[in-house]
């Protein structure tokens, strides 16, 4: 089902808008004229983070590192952006000049992609002059967000079908062109064997995979034909769509017409399954295959699959190899989105605290320490601030990827990044493997311990907030 990669990477993606530096918030801009003419050019320290923890999740998997600091290193304004700034009437022509030589030149603490995390840990920290950690605010989050989102999502697939072939099939009802891309890349670190999406294996070298459509079947005026010119046309790669018009009698066909295609040279690989009750067809096909002498035919599914579906149809023991899941994976449906931000927390050597209603957050520049227990599993994380004392047997999970705005080794590929997610995985104790809600979760796994010179750091600052004079 798979067809080769190619050799061209992700900087030859030449969508007009993908590293735009006016593909951003408007009040990214305005602000950065404001700091322009005011002269607040001190260091700044940003950080990303997920807030909380939705009901139908128990941990996130970091995804989209690589396209940030794609983007941070190619950071700068062209002719034409610069153009409609200055027709637009918004922007000094000073300010402008200013923005023609902007460059990012600030360094960057991330986890590795891959890593699981929890509500109020920075996966990302930007240090940078406050005017360029203010501007790349929206784009790191809109990459951040939906990779980490899609790996997420798909890490729970993962763990409902580890020993399945899974592919991502989202493409067609993603939201945008971009989205499926970053889609499969971070279904693909999460866990699944590619992907339907066929840039992806040029841009990312990620396994595609294809089958045929019922159109396919319906354009014949016999679906045993349909069958038998798809087989010629991919005689490496003969996976028949059996439930066009009646799934078993389908599946008959298929084994009326394997021994004339094998007389050929070809073999059928797999037949498909894409509606009905899939356990019940399921069965009832692999009883026909393995009658017939296709007991090496492979069964796979696709329908408005999710990790529930999926789990559920193992439970009842269908005999499915592997399963096709788009539209709820590559929208999330469940949860589209993550309530994340990219929060200001040191400006000018002094930390920063803010204290909306509920949306405070923890000041100053952080670490994460990851714990394990004697099993090699994840026991728990303690959260800090970067200077305090690390706990002796604490894993720090924030390291220095780019310094002044240049990377300071090779990212890893992305093959290193799904072997580290496969140990993520592995590592995360039962209670965190659950698919269910559960509303005591936290109680019962206190995965974030928020440590205490952070705390003592917090209730400082809101003293001095409330009452500058003391």
């Amino acid at each position: 089902m798979t067809s080769p990669s190619g050799t061209f990477s992700s900087g030859t993606f030449d969508n007009p808008f993908y590293n735009r530096a006016l593909l951003t918030d408007l009040y990214q801009l305005t602000m950065l004229q404001g700091y322009y003419q005011q002269g607040m050019e001190e260091q700044a320290v940003f950080e990303f983070f997920v807030r909380k923890r939705p009901p139908a999740r128990r941990f996130f998997l970091a995804a989209g590192l690589e396209q940030v600091l794609d983007y941070l290193e190619g950071l700068h304004f062209t002719g034409p952006e610069l153009e409609w700034l200055a027709a637009s009437g918004r922007f000094r022509d000073d300010f402008l000049h200013y923005l023609a030589g902007l460059r990012f030149q600030g360094d960057v603490h991330a986890m590795a992609e891959g890593t699981v995390f929890f509500p109020d840990e920075p996966i990302l920290r930007v240090t940078a002059p406050l005017p360029q950690a203010q501007l790349v605010e929206s784009r790191i989050i809109n990459i951040l967000h939906y990779q980490t989102l899609i790996a997420s999502k798909a890490a729970r697939v993962v763990l409902a079908a580890p020993d399945r072939l899974l592919v991502d099939f989202g493409m067609r009802r993603a939201h945008g062109g971009e989205a499926p891309l970053f889609a499969a890349r971070a279904s693909y670190l999460a866990g699944f064997a590619g992907t339907a999406t066929t840039v992806a294996a040029p841009l990312f070298q990620i396994p595609v995979f294809g089958t045929m459509a019922h159109s396919f079947v319906q354009s014949h005026d016999e679906e045993t034909l349909a069958f038998e010119h798809f087989a010629q046309a991919q005689p490496g790669n003969v996976v028949l769509l059996i439930d066009t018009y009646d799934t078993e009698r389908g599946a008959r066909r298929v084994v009326q017409l394997a021994p004339r295609l094998a007389r050929q040279g070809i073999h059928v690989k797999a037949v498909r399954l894409d509606s009905g009750d899939l356990a019940e067809h399921a069965r009832r096909v692999r009883a026909i295959l393995d009658e017939g002498g296709l007991s090496e035919v492979r069964i796979f599914a696709s329908g408005n699959l999710d990790e529930y579906r999926i789990r559920e149809l193992l439970e009842r023991g269908a005999p499915i190899d592997g399963f096709g899941v788009g539209t709820v994976l590559d929208t999330s449906a469940d949860v589209p989105y993550l309530d994340c931000a990219y929060k200001l927390q040191e400006y000018a050597g002094k930390p920063r605290r803010k204290r909306s209603e509920g949306k405070a957050t923890w000041p100053g520049r952080k670490q994460v320490y990851r714990h394990y227990d004697r099993r090699g599993q994840l026991a728990g994380d303690l959260l800090t601030l970067e200077d305090a004392a690390p706990p002796p047997d604490g894993t720090p999970l924030l390291q220095a990827v780019m310094k002044g705005g240049r990377r300071l080794q090779a990212s890893p590929d992305l093959e290193e990044i799904r072997r580290h997610a496969a140990g993520e995985l592995q590592r995360l104790p039962e209670v965190l493997r659950q698919l269910e809600p559960e509303a005591e979760i936290d109680r019962r796994f206190p995965a974030v311990e928020i440590a205490p010179p952070l705390r003592e750091l917090a209730a400082r600052l809101d003293r001095e907030i409330l009452d500058p004079g003391l």
